[in-house]
Parts: structure tokens; sequence; C-alpha cells
């Protein structure tokens, strides 16, 4: 089953536009009751019944965990006697507590963390196989048929399983997920190797050589968000000048969210170019985030990038893996030796053992490589020594 995502502006009416706030109103209510429904039940069994704090402890009467079933039962009462959720779609309230269960299973399975309440609700989806596109309109429920900009066509054989509705400072957009039913081999090993390995003083430097500085996304428009910023101190808060000067703020953000994506999918296609397998660190970037270099590590968005590049691996028919990123800046990748921890400011990487000159971030992506072969059984060939490689950036 091949899944894809297409994004598209839509143009709504007024009354479509009411139509979204009401139900990104309703769906923020939605999800803040049922988060505090489940923390409610956290709270209260925060402890084991023979061990209580000694000053006080949260003691409520006893409920069953409010699961997505039992919510999605009481959803459906609550609508009876309550007009607030009457005017909401109940499809789109469903989803939102879908969306819930499975932020719940996701802090358990993969250590995340606990869902948050919604100050402002972005998007909702909806579920339909009634969902067309005739022309530059998209037939969908809720809306009916609302314009939009259709900058590519939906290939031929595809059905749209669903729709998302999505809230930006530059306006509304529509996530269509499309389907076709076909079975896509998964990537095996072949072809040339490229091992990469990611930092912050260079965002990246590959076993080929290429070395790209850190792209500055933030920096250059930093100078216009403070500006604003300083304005937005003097305002009052909830004016109609406030509002504006939020909506320019956001409106940034938004471009250097854009620049930055688009740059990594640039990016993702330049590094797939002819190669067969592309290996990486396995790094838990949200460590990154909270380092000394949070602000540099955040504004790169290496978390994102990988998820670019693993998903136009799977396009292009190129064999993704992470492996073990302990001491790969400290091992040799022609003799093996271990050469000890290096200073930031040591930016060459030289052998005692063998005399090998090179890069340090290159001479890493050298045994990102090598780790990545050895893990698919592949052998490893050692390149000859041609001092420091560098390259150009997108």
């Amino acid at each position: 089953m091949l899944n894809l995502t297409y994004n598209y502006k839509i143009i709504p009416t007024k009354e479509q536009t009411e139509k979204i706030e009401l139900n990104l109103t309703v769906c923020q209510s939605v999800w803040n009751y049922a988060l505090a429904q489940r923390k409610l039940w956290y709270n209260s069994r925060s402890c084991q019944v023979n061990a209580c704090s000694i000053r006080s402890e949260y003691i409520v009467a006893p409920f069953e965990y409010p699961n997505y079933p039992t919510q999605s039962a009481n959803l459906t009462q609550a609508k009876k006697t309550n007009d607030f959720l009457k005017s909401g779609n109940a499809q789109a309230m469903q989803q939102t507590l879908r969306k819930l269960d499975r932020a719940f299973n996701d802090m358990k399975s993969k250590g995340l963390g606990f869902p948050r309440f919604k100050r402002n609700m972005k998007s909702f989806n909806l579920v339909s196989s009634r969902i067309e596109v005739n022309g530059n309109k998209l037939k969908m429920p809720l809306l009916g048929e609302v314009k939009f900009v259709k900058s590519r066509d939906i290939p031929e054989g595809f059905k749209i399983k669903q729709v998302q509705v999505i809230k930006k400072a530059s306006g509304y957009y529509v996530n269509l997920a499309i389907e076709l039913d076909v079975n896509i081999p998964t990537p095996i090993p072949h072809g040339h190797a490229l091992g990469i390995d990611v930092g912050i003083q260079s965002m990246l430097a590959t076993s080929d050589g290429l070395i790209l500085p850190r792209p500055k996304f933030l920096d250059k428009a930093r100078r216009k968000i403070k500006l604003l910023q300083r304005r937005l101190k003097n305002k009052n808060k909830g004016s109609n000048k406030w509002q504006k000067l939020q909506h320019r703020i956001a409106l940034l953000h938004e471009a250097v969210a854009n620049r930055r994506k688009d740059y990594h999918f640039k990016l993702a296609h330049q590094l797939c170019d002819g190669v067969g397998m592309v290996f990486v660190e396995d790094i838990n970037f949200t460590a990154w985030s909270r380092g000394l270099f949070c602000k540099q590590s955040l504004d790169i968005g290496l978390g994102q990038f990988f998820t670019i590049l693993q998903y136009v691996c799977s396009q292009t028919d190129t064999y993704f893996a992470k492996v073990n990123p302990d001491y790969t800046s400290q091992v040799c990748p022609e003799c093996g030796t271990h050469t000890g921890q290096k200073e930031l400011s040591q930016r060459v990487h030289s052998c005692s053992e063998c005399g090998y000159t090179v890069d340090r971030d290159v001479a890493a992506s050298m045994i990102v490589k090598q780790r990545g072969l050895t893990a698919v059984g592949a052998p490893v060939v050692k390149q000859p020594s041609n001092g420091v490689l560098s390259g150009t950036s997108v």
C-alpha cells in the first residue's frame, strides 16, 4: 500500500471560515477536557496504596481509565444535551480523541513527553470516502466545495482517504492523505554507500568529502522579529494593533520554517542522487535541543531533516539505516585506532599510528559508513587519503 500526503492552500468563503474557526474551538475544548480526565486518573494513582505522601495525597472518587472507547461514548452522550458540542462536527471531535489516544500510546511506547493542553487548536481531521477534487475545487465534509490552489495534480489511481484542515498565519491549508493499492518493495542494501555525520558548526559531512556549513535560517529573520517583538511590548494585550503585530511575527516564523523545510528536501534529494545506501547516526535530538547549543540545534532542524531523508530514500529506492553514534569522532577510519576525545576547536583528525589526516567531521562520517556496511554485511572498502575535502551547499 502506497500512502502519500499532498498539501494545498484553500481559499474559504466567509461562512466556511466561520465553520473552520468554530470546529477548531470545539476540538480544542474536547482535547482539553479529555486530557484533563486522563491527568486526573494518573494523578489519583501516582503512588501505591501503602505508600501515600505524609503531607497530602490526590484522592478522587474511583473511576475506570478513560481510554478512547470510553471517552468516545461519553462524547456521544454529552452531545445530546450540550449545544456547544452540537455545533461542532462529530467526526472532527472523534478524530481529536483518536489523536489524543495516539499521543498517550506514543508516550508509553516511544518514551515521549506527556501530552499538553491546547491554547489554540491548529488543525482537525475529517475521514470520508466522499472527498473529491473537481478542477480547482475540493469537495469535502463540513465545508462542501471550497476553492484551493492546485499546485500539483493528484496522481491517477490514488484515492483520497482523509483530509486535515490546518490553520496557519498565512491562511488555511489542507493535507490530503491519498492511497494507492500497490505493493512497494522495501529498499535493500545495494550500490554506493554514503555515511553522514551531523553537527553544529557544520550541518553535515559525508564520507565522500562533502561538508556543508550550518544554514542560519532564523538568523536572517531575527533582526525583524526582535524589532517587532520590542514594539509588541508597548501594545495593549488583545488590542487590534497587538494582534496585527502578532500576525506579522507569526508570518516571519512561518517563512523561516518553510525555508528550512525546502532546504531539507533539496538536500535530501541531492544526497540520494546516485547513492544506494545512506547511513546516519542514531542521535537523540531532544537532548541536543536542551544543551548548550540548543538555539543552533533547533534552527538547523536535524530531526526533521532525518525524517525527510528517510522518506526521500524510500521514494528513490535508497537503503536507509541508523548506526551507533558513540565514539565516531574518536576512531581513525583508516586503521581503527582509538585516538581519544578531541577538543571542539580541533577540526582535523590526525592519527598518531598511521598518520592519516582528514577533516574530523569527514572522518566521523567514514566511521558511520563503515559501521553501516558492517551491519548490512557488506565489505568495507577503504578509500584513499586525499586530505581535507569540502563541498558546496545546495
